[in-house]
């Protein structure tokens, strides 16, 4: 009976190595073949969207066909939302050279400059996962995205320093990157904010 068991567990080990590692490859192979700057935003949704299955216990589905017809399907979307963050990250970041080439200031400026960042890094970190678990309009997204950061700030900040020590183990031991590192990063994130979905009232994403 014990050896059934450990044989039982292991092949389940085994089975969740293999799906990560092929998660992994072909998120890289989709944002390449994206030519970077249009596929990476529509790879991490899709691992979101495939991470997200797996967790509400759908795993008898072919990886590489899903991921090829998530990735079709949610590719203007995706890119429309990973481009506007990212223009909005980057002017945040001129404006950053800007306030710290002008020397001292009035503290206030930095205090709301900060408060910004905060604004800004909400909506990084939960716009994507709503996108992998409703449908529904971009400008809701964005909304949802600064009540939920803020309505469960402890979430918040679990996501940022779960992500933080998976890159940093990752830049330690490059050698995860190509196997494990988005797959990880992306199942742990989209498992995190769908304890948050489970919470609140579906009205809010409407």
């Amino acid at each position: 009976m014990k050896s059934q068991q450990i044989v039982t567990t292991l092949d389940r080990i085994f089975t969740w190595i293999t799906r990560l590692v092929v998660l992994n490859v072909l998120w890289f192979f989709y944002t390449l073949m994206g030519l970077i700057v249009g596929g990476i935003f529509p790879a991490t949704l899709t691992v979101l969207k495939i991470s997200r299955k797996w967790i509400m216990g759908e795993d008898q589905f072919p990886i590489w066909g899903t991921f090829k017809q998530e990735y079709r399907k949610e590719f203007v979307k995706s890119n429309l939302v990973g481009w506007i963050l990212t223009i909005a990250g980057v002017i945040l970041y001129l404006n950053y050279l800007v306030l710290k080439g002008m020397g001292d200031m009035n503290i206030v400026f930095y205090v709301a400059f900060y408060l910004i960042i905060l604004f800004y890094l909400n909506l990084v970190i939960w716009s994507f996962p709503q996108l992998a678990h409703y449908n529904g309009k971009v400008k809701h997204f964005f909304k949802n995205a600064i009540i939920l950061g803020f309505g469960r700030f402890h979430f918040t900040i679990a996501i940022m320093v779960y992500i933080f020590i998976v890159l940093y183990i990752s830049l330690r031991f490059p050698g995860v990157l190509p196997f494990f590192t988005i797959s990880i990063a992306t199942y742990g994130w989209i498992w995190m904010s769908m304890k948050v979905f489970q919470k609140v009232n579906i009205k809010l994403i409407d």
